[in-house]
């Protein structure tokens, strides 16, 4: 029996990183995709990994036909890849909108592009994207952030609705603050009360890709802690 192939995007540090080790503690063959090589090189043995910017549009699908071609067709994407940004309504620049919609959206929607058809050739597949609260629910004070997360939860609800029937199950974890290093040195101590350890969210993305989550899709599950 050949060892189902995940593709974890964003596995560099943090959350990404976290799932890429689960994923492979589970039996999972991983590989393992971020723009920097060098924290690609700090994963354990065991970990494959790919050298991409995956924001690129032009990079995902010659990046998932390079891991097709090395490892076999995917049987998980998981797209971690995201970019925060404080201001309010009033002083968000276009500069600030489109980084924004270009790092938590666009992945998502290339990524999956990408991986789908091969997917659709196997009958079967699990896609988790990464989202937030504020895309959930409106935040004061991260404008352009929460709404281009409120479009990538709206992205995954119409990808349920059109790959669910190819077999394709797509859902979007939705953390509040996630402990990672990066967030501990932006933050104040008190934004960062109760922030979940990405070990904990790559816990429950490990549950939403496998087969115990079979009737889970469309699914937007908060990890707020």
């Amino acid at each position: 029996m050949t060892t189902p192939i995940a593709i974890v995007a964003g596995a560099g540090t943090g959350l990404g990183q976290a799932t890429a080790i689960t994923l492979a503690a589970a039996g999972l063959t991983v590989v393992a995709v971020d723009r920097d090589e060098v924290k690609l090189k700090e994963l354990p043995d065991g970990i494959h990994a790919e050298v991409a910017d995956a924001t690129d549009p032009n990079v995902a699908k010659p990046l998932v036909d390079r891991i097709v071609a090395k490892h076999g067709p995917p049987a998980v994407l998981v797209n971690t890849i995201g970019t925060y940004a404080q201001g309010d309504v009033l002083s968000t620049t276009p500069e600030t909108f489109q980084a924004m919609v270009d790092v938590n959206v666009g992945p998502a929607l290339w990524l999956t592009q990408a991986v789908a058809p091969y997917m659709q050739e196997s009958g079967s597949g699990a896609i988790v994207h990464v989202a937030a609260r504020p895309g959930v629910e409106p935040t004061a004070g991260v404008a352009a952030y929460a709404t281009a997360k409120a479009a990538l939860i709206h992205l995954v609800r119409t990808l349920d609705l059109e790959l669910r029937p190819l077999g394709i199950r797509v859902n979007v974890v939705a953390p509040q603050v996630i402990a990672t290093a990066k967030n501990k040195a932006m933050f104040p101590p008190d934004m960062l009360a109760g922030a979940v350890e990405p070990e904990a969210i790559a816990e429950v993305i490990a549950f939403l890709v496998s087969d115990a989550a079979s009737p889970v899709s469309g699914a937007v599950v908060p990890t707020y802690g």
